[in-house]
């Protein structure tokens, strides 16, 4: 018995719709795109929702709406998927990295603070990091699903008066109680300026790829829009209805940044049963911690009280004391037919971003210490258990 680290949830359902998208003659982005849109902003809680065609290619779009600019910084975590840096590149603009919180492995709000006090200066209403590139924007990453402390960050954030960007990638339909109290949104609502997600296959919801860009700015929405099909003034499909011959004008250098029908037709199927992979993720993480919680050298994910997860991945931190090393038990494990991954990477420890010296030390420990065990819509309450023994007899 084989067990993946991940698989999508994908079905008849999807692969009707997709067929439909096909044989309708229309495969771009279209009428299928425009409905996903609106059922993800109703779930999200957002008054906008625009579709891409990447999660990077949405903090691309969502730096350049809060005003990054070349020579710029933006404030980020060097402990996510080399995306997130990248797409502060993609704006000639650099990432500076803050630390992580060692438990939600999310960006710690000590750690920016310490970075906007000890290293930034105000200038002319702004703040400059070592008084050269004006800080334009903070990035924070809901790791894996886990949300960030939005309400510390924001408070911050407003504080200084600098934008906020949510990487979004994994945390569809997580919660976070932003002012305190036990009702909860969901992260997208969004709680900073803008957040983007990833459809890619091993996220919760996939369309094959893609992303969203949710927002509450009708004017970073109109934005989005012109940059995602190169500035045009009128789309493709606005064009096909017309009823009246109408000729596109190109308003600002854009990007070939669309989704296509096809996509979208998948991802309105998989948004219809998104809360029942959520549940049946919190379900297997429940089993989880039933089975290796009495293993004494292994650190279990916990919710803060300020947020609910969805589990997109299941993490376990070996610690000091253990029976063997990280990497030897990954390897046992994969002997054993059982698929894992190590922490999460850190962009700092990779050739483009190695001349960042920023104290890191908790992102750093984290991606050496951590395995990403199996979480998928289908695993297996036996095949945890076969995990877990797997783990003990270490």
């Amino acid at each position: 018995m084989k067990i993946p680290i991940a698989r999508p949830s994908l079905g008849k359902p999807e692969a009707a719709a997709a067929a439909e998208a096909v044989l309708s003659g229309w495969v771009t982005q279209g009428p299928r795109v425009e409905q996903f849109e609106k059922d993800f902003a109703s779930y999200a809680g957002a008054e906008h929702a625009c579709a891409v065609s990447s999660c990077t290619t949405a903090l691309h779009l969502a730096l350049i709406a809060v005003g990054v600019k070349p020579g710029d910084v933006v404030i980020t975590v060097s402990h996510s998927f080399i995306a997130t840096a990248n797409s502060v590149r993609y704006c000639m603009a650099e990432p500076v990295f803050v630390d992580i919180d060692s438990c939600t492995f999310n960006m710690s709000p000590e750690s920016l603070e310490r970075c906007l006090r000890r290293d930034c200066i105000p200038r002319g209403g702004s703040l400059y990091y070592k008084k050269v590139s004006k800080v334009a924007a903070i990035m924070p990453v809901h790791q894996m699903g886990m949300p960030a402390d939005m309400r510390s960050i924001l408070a911050i954030a407003r504080r200084y008066g600098i934008p906020v960007v949510e990487d979004a990638a994994c945390a569809i339909g997580s919660e976070i109680a932003i002012k305190g109290g036990s009702a909860r949104e969901r992260i997208g609502r969004p709680h900073g300026d803008v957040a983007c997600f990833s459809f890619h296959p091993r996220k919760i919801l996939t369309t094959g790829d893609g992303g969203m860009l949710t927002t509450c700015s009708a004017k970073h929405d109109r934005l989005f829009r012109l940059l995602r099909q190169h500035g045009m003034s009128v789309s493709d499909r606005k064009r096909h209805i017309a009823a009246k011959v109408s000729f596109e004008s190109y308003l600002m250098t854009g990007y070939n940044y669309r989704m296509t029908d096809i996509q979208a037709a998948v991802g309105i199927e998989q948004l219809k049963r998104i809360d029942v992979m959520i549940a049946g993720r919190r379900r297997l993480a429940s089993v989880y911690e039933k089975e290796l919680s009495d293993v004494p050298w292994l650190r279990l994910p916990t919710e803060p009280a300020y947020c609910r997860t969805n589990y997109q991945s299941y993490p376990v931190t070996v610690l000091k004391g253990a029976p063997r090393s990280r990497d030897s038990l990954m390897q046992r494990l994969l002997d054993r037919g059982v698929s894992t991954r190590r922490g999460i990477m850190n962009a700092h420890q990779e050739a483009p971003y190695r001349a960042h010296r920023e104290d890191l030390k908790m992102s750093e420990r984290a991606r050496d210490s951590v395995i990403l065990l199996p979480v998928f819509h289908g695993l297996k309450e036996v095949e945890i258990r076969k995990i877990a023994e797997i783990i003990k007899d270490a």
